[in-house]
């Protein structure tokens, strides 16, 4: 986004747009058999932005038939590496060459900042698409060691029909974490975007085939979690789920497999990120502006969000201070305003859910140092402001609980034992972070907290070459890097004899 674009600009722009609001289903637009709709609502204003497609069983057998056949026929699997990897890295481009408008969709849809939207989200769902692609003719198989009389191979084939069922907080991004490595691998798709936020993944399933990714490869059906989603879930047909919301809503999935085909499940089901600052961390200022950032940013909105922040005893009025020196400053407003820092909850449901763990916090008695209200609400929109909390215990509901919104829990330690064992004590284990100046304590620490990415001295940091996934009931299956693409194929070992 150029940084000439004003609010008005943009907001000229969105009466421009156009919503893709149907399935997208063997390569074409369809409507769902049953004719039903659903209101997508924009977090912005609280007004519909159009009716989506209510995709049920009939569409998602539709889906999965089409990519079966795909994946029957091998028009992808079987497609050259090389001409694979250009297909996909053309689609990386039509993504970036549509920044603007998948932006506006994303914001409108999900309630981000436009700013976030245009120069993190959107980029990175092309960077990754990218990645994959120049992965796809990089991935060598291997040959066993044997003894002169035989060959043995072990080769990576695609699972088959895989489907993605995806959150709304990055509608894009999570999709794109799955497509990237599904396709790269062979695999053909069906894609169940959130129906809090389905409209930018349904575009860029037209922008793929327009790409060159040949039609029934991957397919979209939007709906709802209890229809479209479950039949997924259940179908004999999808060979494999890669899922990204709930922990809830992951066990069912996990349910479904059993009593259908034993298909293959990958989980990322949320965190309670402890985020564990010493008191001889080397920068307090530093921390202090990544621990607000770390429950701020996307609204709190974010399964890795810092939602705990461990804080040594001696320094921990210091540190708090800093951070609501930060959190006072952000801007929280429209979300197409390109100066706005935080924007919209998702919608009215999560907005009332976060009032509500506000208002159990402070029954639990934890000391509202912070925020925890409504703001806004006369645009129509769903705003909360940032909110701290400061003493509070760890077995209080808001530091158990994944809340989902921009509420951070200060939890204070003595030592850096007791700070591990409140960090691992949670049903989670996604991300921590440790802030210290000490080389063997952030060794120590790092190797005993359990969680799947440790943070030292930084939050949030990454690419798409480090795999992202938890521990405990934070799911299992990595996002991101190569080893994203070991859950979308099944390794086959060949024997051959040469006697």
């Amino acid at each position: 986004m150029s940084a000439a674009l004003s609010i008005e600009t943009l907001k000229n722009q969105v009466q421009g747009l156009s919503f893709r609001n149907q399935a997208f289903i063997d390569g074409k637009f369809a409507d769902a058999a049953s004719g039903k709709t659903f209101d997508c609502v924009s977090p912005v204003d609280g007004k519909v932005l159009t009716q989506v497609a209510a995709g049920d069983q009939e569409d998602v057998d539709r889906a999965v038939k089409a990519a079966r056949a795909a994946f029957e026929d091998g028009r992808w699997r079987n497609m050259h590496p090389a001409k694979r990897k250009k297909v996909l890295q053309r689609w990386a481009d039509l993504i970036d060459a549509h920044t603007t408008e998948l932006a506006l969709l994303e914001t409108l849809d999900m309630g981000k900042p436009i700013g976030d939207s245009t120069r993190i989200d959107i980029p990175g769902v092309a960077n990754c698409i990218r990645w994959y692609g120049e992965a796809i003719d990089k991935m060598y198989d291997e040959i066993a060691p044997t003894g002169p009389d035989a060959v043995a191979m072990m080769v990576r084939e695609p699972v088959g029909v895989v489907a993605a069922v995806v959150p709304w907080n990055f509608p894009l991004m999570m999709a794109a974490w799955k497509m990237g490595p599904a396709l790269a691998t062979g695999n053909s798709m069906i894609v169940k975007p959130a129906e809090q936020s389905p409209l930018t993944v349904i575009r860029v399933a037209e922008l793929a085939v327009e790409a060159g990714l040949p039609e029934g490869v991957l397919n979209v059906v939007p709906g709802f979690g209890e229809t479209a989603g479950q039949a997924l879930g259940r179908h004999m047909d999808v060979d494999g789920i890669a899922f990204t919301g709930s922990g809830e809503v992951g066990k069912l999935f996990l349910k479904y497999s059993g009593e259908s085909n034993m298909k293959r499940v990958s989980l990322e089901c949320g965190g309670k990120t402890p985020n564990i600052v010493m008191a001889d961390a080397p920068d307090l200022d530093a921390a202090a502006t990544a621990a607000a950032w770390a429950i701020f940013f996307n609204q709190g909105e974010v399964c890795n969000a810092g939602s705990r922040l461990l804080v040594e005893e001696t320094i921990k009025d210091e540190l708090l201070e800093r951070i609501m020196k930060v959190g006072r400053q952000m801007r929280v407003g429209d979300p197409l305003d390109p100066a706005t820092q935080m924007g919209a909850m998702v919608d009215d449901t999560q907005m009332e859910r976060v009032l509500g763990y506000i208002e159990k916090g402070q029954a639990e008695g934890a000391k509202l140092a912070m925020g925890g209200e409504r703001i806004m609400a006369e645009t129509g929109g769903y705003y909360i402001e940032p909110t701290i909390f400061d003493n509070v215990k760890n077995d209080m509901a808001i530091a158990q609980e994944e809340i989902f919104g921009p509420v951070l829990s200060t939890i204070s330690f003595s030592d850096p034992e007791e700070a591990i064992r409140i960090g691992n004590d949670t049903i989670y284990g996604l991300a921590s972070a440790v802030w210290t100046s000490d080389i063997k304590k952030a060794h120590k620490t790092a190797k005993a907290l359990r969680a799947g990415v440790v943070w030292v001295n930084c939050f949030d940091a990454g690419e798409i070459s480090t795999p992202f996934g938890g521990f405990k009931q934070s799911g299992f299956g990595r996002d991101k890097s190569l080893h994203a693409m070991e859950k979308y194929t099944e390794v086959k070992t060949i024997w051959i004899d040469l006697q």
